[in-house]
C-alpha cells in the first residue's frame, strides 16, 4: 500500500493513516443496519429456499407415488392377461387330452369286449366238449 509522500508503506505508517481517518458514527450506522438489512435478506432467502426445497420434494414424492401407482396397475393387468392366456391354452391341452383318453378308453374297451367274447366262446366250447 503506497501512501503519499513516501515510496514504501511501513507498518507504523499505516496504523497512524488507520488513527488520523476518521468516520462518522453515522455512516457506521447506516453500514451497520445496510448489513444487517442483507444478513435478514440471506435468512430470508435460505427460509424460502427450504421450503422451495421442501416443495420439490414433496412434489417429486407424489410424482414417484403416482408412476409407482401406474406401474403396479400396467404390471397387473400384463400378468392378468399372461394368466388368461396360460388358462386357455391349458384348458385346450386338458381338452385334447381328454379326448385321447376317451378315444384310448374306447379302443381298449372295443379290446376288452372283443377278447371276452372269444374268452366266453372258448370256454362254452370247451365245455360243452367235455
Amino acid at each position: 500500500m503506497k501512501f503519499k509522500g513516501s515510496k514504501k508503506a511501513t507498518p507504523k505508517t499505516i496504523t497512524k493513516e488507520i488513527l488520523s481517518t476518521s468516520v462518522s458514527p453515522g455512516t457506521v450506522d447506516k453500514i451497520i443496519k445496510a448489513l444487517s438489512g442483507l444478513e435478514s435478506n440471506i435468512d430470508s432467502l435460505n427460509e424460502n429456499l427450504a421450503d422451495m426445497k421442501k416443495q420439490l420434494n414433496q412434489k417429486a414424492q407424489k410424482e414417484i407415488d403416482q408412476l409407482r401407482e401406474q406401474v403396479i396397475q400396467m404390471a397387473t393387468k400384463e400378468a392378468e392377461t399372461i394368466i388368461s392366456d396360460a388358462r386357455e391354452k391349458a384348458k385346450s391341452e386338458s381338452q385334447r387330452i381328454l379326448t385321447a383318453g376317451d378315444m384310448n378308453l374306447k379302443d381298449v374297451q372295443n379290446k376288452i369286449d372283443t377278447k371276452f367274447n372269444e374268452a366266453v366262446d372258448h370256454v362254452v366250447s370247451t365245455v360243452l366238449k367235455a
